[in-house]
């Protein structure tokens, strides 16, 4: 096999002809290198290599967007809502539209052509035949009433294992099924504010208000508890009084769906992993865990939402330990791979350490009040297989299966063609007009995200219902 390389090629190499065949490391030449590294770099390089990164970034996020620079959703076709949307047959589907004008009709962009309806008129269709279609069909998904959202985060603290894409999937899954969602971003990075179009101008827009505010009640009631002792109370400084004033609602930003909301994040966020711990010095009662369901609950956002989605950084720090004790269900994504079946197990281990020591510490506290003790408790802890390829990981994949059992889902999330492509046009799945690519096409590639969902869904159901049994046995 011929060498990439040129005779002569100024690489950093002392190429001749007694180098051919061998690896490009091999023979490199110090002066020639030197010749060719740039300048050192200062802390100034780094804004300049952000600036282009922020430019390239808008150019990115302005493919597919409105002249004004909103961004949009696609269009839903007659064929696909009655496919995946609303359980009926193309016709009876077509003849209720006609019995029915004052229902959307949809738009045709040829006389005779195929209907597209916008999602938010699909939520209108489906809600009619909810109302007055088969009793026998769920034109409406299961939400018991009277209990709150479920919540699920999705996390592990190894980059790279499709986390944010998993959660985002999720998310317009359950959206596209009818819940009314919300999503939250815990990840200082915002990369799934991105893919929901979130402007975030500080951390204020963030969910840190929302634990500042949380810690500033703790405080006040210790203060209360220092003055009747006769000490000096501690002050709130500015960030915690105006933090105070700050409502869960008032940082919710609607998207291009109209039945996903999102609370987004960006850099700042970062910031709240160095303020927590030094809030948890000054009030050692405050339960930080506590802070974010605590907020969501008091603000009404757990019964104005059906589902919240909480994607957390990719790390075990205190944002993240805010997601995984708010949350009902946990979804562990990882790829098959030796190093991230490991380190998930590793993760998985410092979840224990971790959760264990807070529930060792307040029970001891505990006891010694007579007080009931903490437990924390999820309704399911599932890891989820991204990435897959079926012909390289199956053996592997079996393997994880045998050791981790019902654990691991038995459903392995496929990369298809449409996952790379959808991605390119910084977009989800269900974002992809299937007209970019074929029908065939389209539902092959949106299969392996609908079988996710169908697992999730059924998670979600499941405990939805043994808490309306166990409420409704509570009541008798």
């Amino acid at each position: 096999m011929k060498s990439p390389l040129k005779t002569g090629q100024k690489t950093g190499h002392k190429t001749g002809p007694k180098d051919a065949g061998k690896p490009p490391y091999v023979g490199l030449d110090p002066d020639i290198a030197a010749t060719q590294l740039e300048a050192p770099a200062s802390t100034q390089d780094f804004a300049r290599i952000a600036k282009a990164c922020a430019s390239g970034r808008h150019d990115l996020e302005s493919r597919g967007l409105k002249e004004n620079g909103e961004r949009t959703l696609r269009l839903f076709s007659t064929w696909e809502i009655t496919r995946y949307l609303i359980p009926v047959a193309t016709g009876h589907f077509r003849r209720v539209l006609k019995e029915n004008p004052d229902l959307p009709q949809g738009l045709s962009e040829t006389n005779g052509g195929a209907k597209w309806f916008t999602l938010d008129e699909v939520l209108k269709l489906r809600a009619h035949f909810g109302a007055k279609g088969s009793k026998a069909k769920d034109y409406r998904p299961y939400r018991p009433e009277g209990l709150p959202a479920k919540m699920l985060a999705v996390a592990n603290f190894k980059g790279g294992v499709g986390k944010t894409s998993t959660a985002a999937h999720l998310a317009m899954s359950a959206a596209l099924d009818g819940y009314k969602v919300l999503v939250i971003d815990l990840d200082s990075q915002g990369s799934m504010t991105s893919i929901f179009g979130g402007k975030v101008a500080d951390e204020w827009q963030t969910v840190f208000p929302l634990l500042a505010r949380h810690y500033a009640r703790t405080l006040q009631s210790d203060n209360q508890a220092r003055v009747s002792r006769g000490d000096a109370p501690q002050p709130l400084d500015d960030t915690l009084s105006a933090a105070l004033d700050v409502k869960a609602s008032d940082l919710v930003q609607k998207t291009h769906w109209p039945n996903i909301d999102l609370i987004g994040a960006q850099l700042n966020l970062y910031w709240a992993e160095f303020q927590i711990p030094v809030w948890r010095m000054n009030a050692r009662g405050w339960r930080l865990w506590d802070a974010l369901t605590d907020s969501l609950d008091e603000d009404g956002l757990l019964d104005q939402y059906d589902l919240i989605f909480l994607d957390t950084p990719p790390a075990l720090g205190y944002l993240t330990i805010n997601g995984l004790a708010a949350a009902d269900i946990l979804l562990v994504p990882l790829g098959a791979s030796f190093l991230e079946f490991d380190s998930t197990g590793r993760f998985f281990d410092m979840l224990h350490a971790t959760f264990g020591s807070i529930e060792e510490a307040e029970n001891i506290a505990a006891r010694a009040l007579g007080r009931d003790g903490l437990a924390f408790e999820w309704d399911a802890v599932r890891a989820l297989i991204t990435r897959y390829d079926s012909g390289q990981q199956a053996e592997l994949a079996a393997l994880m299966q045998s050791y981790l059992g019902p654990t691991l889902s038995p459903h392995r999330q496929g990369f298809t063609a449409l996952i790379g492509q959808a991605g390119e046009q910084v977009q989800g799945i269900y974002e992809a007009d299937y007209r970019d690519f074929n029908r065939e096409t389209y539902a092959r590639g949106r299969e392996t995200f609908d079988a996710t969902w169908a697992a999730v869904k059924s998670l979600v159901m499941g405990a939805w219902r043994r808490d309306e049994l166990a409420t409704a046995r509570a009541a008798e």
